[in-house]
């Protein structure tokens, strides 16, 4: 059959009579098209002449108004995703195609031990490793004592002089501060191409290595992370919160992430990476405060994989001061942030990340964005209340939306919470989710300042300054 011209119209009578000749559900639909594009085009100039007139008459309430809903909608889509993962977890299929690894050609491996003054932990860590079932032979462990002023270089030393052929102790009394630039220094030490990174308060099983290493024996694997579960969980309201918190974090978020092929996360402890992708991926950096998020992102764009592994399971000592817990998320946010600067326009650009890969990286790179839009969001609308300039949001915003925002937007953390501890069978824990507001509320302004810090260092060129977190544990030397 001819094309017909561009210009030629079909005439009204055979419309008429092509809509008498379909079925009555096509002249249904074609009833709802043509009603819907009737209110549209009534409604569009009514709806032009009014934000003509706000616009004249209250300009300040209407660019309040914009910039709320840009708000408003970004808030939305992390809270969609939020959901869309912990939905996943609980009913799709979990990918992990490592699990079965058993026997293997296992390659020799460097465990690094992070530590600077951790006279209460160093010992049970080195303890752990130590009695691990890798083949000692393959196994090589460095305690990166970094300008320890406590007793932790004699307890290294100790433990050292008692087994010389498997620990090596690399005392640094020099150069930048903080592990990033310990670790780079250490890294001289390794053997083999696989480096596994445990911080000091760390007490891994002794099967964890095995299944650290196992992804690696694919060669596209550039890094793995393990799951952090806290130890000391039943010290105080704080530390029960933070288990929640973190169950969400590895046991969904991290898993969700895994499954639907998306950016698992590398988190600097608990995990490894192959010493030669870090190299092509421009080596390991000590000028950045969050470098497991800036090495998860080098490799990716590098094209490398990092694979998470919610099976191998190593106890952490968790913050049990408020105080503690806010200076921690601090840095973990501060950080985040230069490397959300510097990875944003590279993970746009890259022509090696599949679309999922891309969407989620930017998401990722984007999390500690959502407090300080918040803390703004309701600044603004508090300001358009007081304006009474409210009812200019539904200019820019349908009023679905906003019910769509008000039921999910602000909760869907809290739903990954209660699915994460229904899946690790703590059903009682969820008695505890009410309190997570308090973790909240402290998270907000803390999280919003680091933000602000991290620019204005970035605009003076100023070098971010590494805290350590405090230890609570008390153990005995060797």
């Amino acid at each position: 059959m001819p094309a017909r011209p561009r210009d030629e119209r079909i005439p009204p009578e055979l419309l008429r009579q092509q809509f008498l000749q379909s079925t009555p559900a096509r002249q249904a639909k074609t009833w709802r098209w043509l009603s819907a594009w009737m209110v549209a085009a009534i409604s569009a100039p009514a709806g032009a002449q009014t934000f003509v007139e706000t616009w004249t008459q209250r300009p300040t309430s209407l660019v309040l108004a914009m910039v709320l809903s840009l708000i408003v909608g970004v808030m939305l889509t992390y809270g969609l995703r939020q959901i869309l993962y912990a939905l996943h977890r609980m009913t799709g299929v979990q990918r992990y195609p490592y699990a079965f690894i058993k026997p293997a050609q296992w390659p020799a491996v460097t465990v690094f031990i992070a530590a600077h003054n951790e006279e209460k932990v160093i010992a049970g860590s080195i303890r752990a490793l130590l009695a691990s079932d890798y083949p000692a032979r393959l196994l090589k462990v460095v305690v990166v004592n970094d300008r320890s002023s406590d007793r932790t270089t004699d307890i290294v030393n100790d433990f050292v002089s008692l087994h010389p052929e498997r620990l090596k102790a690399f005392h640094r009394t020099r150069g930048k501060p903080g592990k990033a630039a310990a670790l780079k220094d250490a890294m001289q030490h390794a053997r083999g191409d696989i480096a596994l990174i445990f911080d000091a308060d760390y007490t891994p099983g002794p099967g964890l290595l095995k299944q650290l290493v196992a992804p690696f024996l694919d060669p596209e694997v550039g890094a793995v992370m393990g799951r952090v579960v806290p130890r000391n969980v039943s010290s105080n309201l704080l530390t029960r919160l933070l288990d929640m918190e973190r169950s969400a974090g590895y046991q969904v978020d991290q898993q969700a992430r895994m499954n639907l092929k998306g950016v698992p996360q590398f988190g600097g402890t608990v995990g490894g990476v192959r010493l030669s992708a870090v190299q092509a991926a421009g080596g390991w950096r000590d000028d950045v405060l969050a470098e497991d998020t800036d090495i998860t992102f080098r490799l990716l764009l590098a094209g490398w994989k990092t694979v998470y592994n919610n099976h191998a399971t190593c106890y952490e000592e968790v913050p049990e001061d408020w105080l503690v817990r806010l200076r921690q998320i601090h840095r973990w946010a501060k950080g985040h942030d230069q490397v959300m600067w510097e990875q944003t326009a590279r993970v746009l650009r890259s022509p090696l990340l599949t679309w999922r890969e891309r969407l989620d990286g930017l998401m990722l790179l984007g999390i500690f964005l959502l407090q300080p839009l918040l803390l703004l969001a309701w600044i603004m609308a508090l300001a358009l209340y007081f304006m009474n300039g409210a009812e200019t949001l539904t200019l820019f915003i349908p009023s679905a939306l906003l019910m769509a925002y008000a039921a999910i937007g602000g909760f869907s953390a809290f739903l990954q919470m209660v699915f994460a501890v229904l899946i690790d069978g703590h059903r009682h824990r969820i008695r505890l989710l009410p309190l997570q507001m308090f973790n909240f509320v402290a998270s907000l302004p803390t999280i919003s300042a680091a933000l602000g810090s991290a620019l204005w260092d970035r605009l003076r060129g100023k070098e971010l300054v590494w805290h350590k977190t405090v230890r609570y544990r008390q153990e005995a030397g060797t």
